[in-house]
């Protein structure tokens, strides 16, 4: 044989070779890959497993047109262990993979992040001291098209994406998806809690009452960080505009551009007066639109402009309306800077001073260049889930159908129906894309008649829309839900009224 032929020979062999060792890249519908740990919380040793794989959605035919992928911590040293709070958990978006809770928040770790929330390189993570996972154990859920999860072909086709993709079509398939989940880990008998931020405010405010309705699954807590309610934030109008003030008055203080008399007390104190002056000033004035007095219009102005840290001339020629997008550009201008959406705390560079909106989100791309290698390497090396599979920080899921959007009042109805159920809302001061005091409202308005707002519970935190990535949050807000799960205990009292 001739080095050609013998040159030939060995590429076709070469070739071969890799054709027949070469996969699909497709991931698993239906696996688990177990691990076991140590870590310690609170100074306590707590030995866990963790659960990480897939779970299938099916049709009305039995047939499988999804896979989610979770990732499920179960405390392993405690007797009883079917009896503990199982708490769901979610992110936002819509189309929002569940890193960020899972990766920041309450789970046993957490990102290698200074105590104010930046990013340090190397990037990585380190154990949560402050997780839940001592007193409850906890999944966190990635819907379609988020982490790993993807929709799958059912008879050579492609599901319809439609039904996936909605207020509405998120909440049932979901809600079909945790039964199946409590079912197969025998969990019936836990009580159980749901845990959404942002949009996935919106989505378990829906899912307490699909659960309850069709799926007879009865909860103690839901709990919401930096909730979106879209009853107020795509509806517009007075009191969608006039709600942002006290974000405005929060973030301006942060920044120190608010007057002397207000910069000089602390931000506890400056808010509930900004707050009365928008519930019962700024509503009623903006609710008179073009027809407002040009008297009433300066007084408010001169107003806005003093708590909001912006000069009188912005106000005014926003009709006292201010866009949010507008603060953000306009806040630190004369600084040459842009403030986060996300988290105002953050500083932004722009091409230009000029314009009306920044031209990025400043905390966002802080947060994606951390979060994405932490969460990668987190999960294929400590967790030991494998897929070439690219983990979706946030997937495809548009068009998304808001239409018919009744989540809140599926959370009031859910509430009447059962005397146990119980609500938290965690929001940050700084968070100007959904803001604290938008989830103030919203949990004023859930149930109209008053006669279950002893089951409310507020609490605000000093930092933005992910306010555990600030350490002194993340030890109080994890604290919070501590005491949330505990109060919320049936304690062997009967639900009734």
């Amino acid at each position: 044989m001739t080095k050609q032929m013998k040159k030939k020979y060995l590429i076709t062999i070469l070739f071969l070779s890799l054709c027949l060792n070469a996969q699909d890249r497709t991931l698993p519908i239906d696996t688990i890959v177990t691990t076991n740990h140590t870590t310690k919380i609170k100074g306590e040793t707590v030995n866990y497993q963790a659960q990480t794989g897939t779970q299938p959605v099916w049709n009305s035919a039995g047939k499988p047109i999804a896979t989610l992928f979770y990732t499920y911590y179960k405390r392993t040293d405690l007797k009883n262990g079917s009896h503990r709070p199982l708490i769901f958990s979610f992110n936002g978006g819509p189309g929002s993979a569940s890193v960020w809770m899972h990766l920041a928040y309450t789970g046993p770790k957490i990102l290698k992040i200074d105590d104010e929330g930046y990013p340090i390189q190397p990037y990585g993570y380190k154990s949560n001291p402050n997780s839940i996972l001592d007193v409850a154990d906890i999944v966190f859920i990635n819907p379609v098209n988020t982490g790993y999860s993807r929709m799958v072909e059912v008879d050579g086709e492609m599901p319809d994406k439609k039904q996936f993709f909605g207020i509405n079509e998120d909440i049932a398939y979901l809600a079909e998806w945790m039964t199946t989940f409590v079912s197969r880990k025998q969990r019936w008998e836990s009580p159980k809690y749901l845990i959404g931020e942002s949009y996935g405010g919106t989505r378990v405010m829906g899912l307490s009452a699909a659960l309850q309705e069709s799926q007879w699954m009865y909860l103690n807590g839901v709990i919401m960080v930096s909730p979106a309610d879209y009853k107020v934030i795509r509806v517009g109008g007075p009191v969608s505009s006039a709600l942002n003030l006290p974000y405005f008055a929060a973030a301006a203080w942060f920044h120190e551009k608010l007057p002397t008399t207000l910069q000089q007390k602390d931000l506890t104190e400056v808010l509930p007066e900004v707050e009365d002056y928008t519930i019962n000033k700024l509503i009623p004035a903006l609710a008179k639109g073009g027809f407002i007095s040009e008297q009433e219009k300066m007084q408010v102005a001169n107003k806005m402009s003093e708590y909001s840290g912006l000069s009188l001339e912005s106000v005014l020629q926003n009709n006292l309306d201010i866009p949010t997008r507008f603060f953000w550009k306009d806040l630190l201008r004369e600084e040459g800077m842009t403030i986060g959406r996300l988290d105002s705390r953050y500083l932004g560079i722009d091409r230009k001073d000029a314009g009306v909106r920044p031209d990025y989100s400043a905390e966002l791309t802080s947060w994606l260049h951390s979060f994405t290698p932490a969460v990668n390497h987190y999960i294929q090396k400590e967790l030991k889930f494998k897929t070439d599979i690219k983990y979706n920080m946030f997937g495809p899921v548009r068009p998304w159908n808001n239409d018919n959007d009744n989540t809140r009042e599926d959370l009031r109805r859910a509430m009447a129906e059962n005397p146990y159920l119980k609500v938290l809302f965690q929001s940050g001061y700084y968070d100007g894309a959904t803001t604290y005091f938008n989830a103030k409202y919203t949990m004023w308005q859930v149930d109209p008649s008053g006669k279950m707002k002893d089951r409310f519970y507020f609490k605000g935190y000093r930092s933005g829309h992910m306010m555990y990535l600030r350490n002194e949050d993340l030890v109080n807000a994890n604290e919070d839900i501590r005491s949330f799960i505990e109060s919320s205990s049936s304690k062997g009292k009967a639900a009734k009224y």
